[in-house]
């Protein structure tokens, strides 16, 4: 879906979760940008259509990979195929969320989700941030979230994940200093996109979730991007997002604890009244 030769010259970005959500938002801010584009994601239908429709807009190169980056070794499988080009920046934008009691969800789930967000997103950037050093030029964007600042009971797992991201990321932003490459980490709060409506099938409660959340995955990406660019160690879209990103560290653990515990509950509740 692109021309080889205009593809290997100019600015390429590489982007997990594209065809959706905020990977998609990601790639058409680029592409609008001159960014020829490697967009990643295990829904290739969706992934088509979204590399087709953003090559219509902006004429800019995309390819499309389809691959399930929460299988083992996927992220060497997908480097296998994109090794030879040179990114100017990778995104990890690929993830999910499981809500529910740790001893009653579904283990397979719970693995993929690791490796998604933990083992190939390290791996993949541990591939990409080499080849960035030798040349002296690169950015990497990884997608965290409030969600790393505490434990969360319920959705402990998806927390824990999204935690490791979110310090992996501020230690190799240290790491790189000096050498032309930025490492970038996005710790957003609830936004408009297909994640939240995921969570919210675990909820039964879409419609008020739909009320609560007044940020859009463009204003989240535009956010990211414009930090990202500015070589920012970790970007927190919104003021209040802010606040609740320091409330932690302010307030006793326990208390932290219970208080989540008490939303999930009330949202495990709905579900259950919500359900046929």
């Amino acid at each position: 879906m692109h021309n080889f030769q205009i593809f290997m010259i100019r600015k390429k970005a590489l982007i997990t979760g594209a065809a959706s959500g905020l990977g998609l938002e990601f790639s058409r801010l680029l592409a609008a940008d001159s960014y020829d584009l490697v967009m990643v994601d295990k829904d290739g239908d969706g992934l088509e259509l979204a590399a087709r429709s953003i090559q219509d807009s902006s004429g800019t190169g995309t390819e499309v990979i389809v691959r399930d980056l929460g299988e083992n070794r996927a992220a060497e499988e997908l480097f296998g195929e994109v090794g030879q080009y040179e990114f100017d920046i990778l995104i990890n934008s690929a993830g999910f969320g499981l809500f529910g009691f740790f001893a009653e969800t579904d283990w397979q789930i719970e693995e993929t989700m690791l490796h998604l967000h933990v083992l190939n997103l390290t791996c993949l950037t541990k591939l990409v941030v080499q080849k960035m050093i030798k040349r002296g030029t690169g950015r990497i964007l990884n997608i965290s979230s409030l969600a790393a600042f505490q434990p969360g009971p319920l959705m402990n797992i998806y927390y824990a994940s999204k935690a490791y991201i979110h310090f992996f990321s501020e230690a190799l932003a240290n790491e790189v200093k000096g050498t032309g490459v930025t490492v970038t980490v996005l710790l957003p709060g609830l936004f408009n996109t297909n994640f939240a409506s995921s969570a919210a099938r675990y909820s039964g409660s879409a419609e008020k979730k739909e009320k609560i959340v007044t940020t859009t995955v463009e204003q989240v990406a535009r956010t990211a991007l414009k930090g990202m660019m500015k070589g920012r160690i970790r970007v927190i879209p919104g003021f209040s997002n802010k606040l609740l990103a320091l409330a932690p560290r302010f307030l006793p653990r326990n208390f932290v604890l219970s208080a989540l515990r008490r939303i999930q509950e009330s949202i495990r509740k709905q579900e259950r009244v919500s359900s046929p």
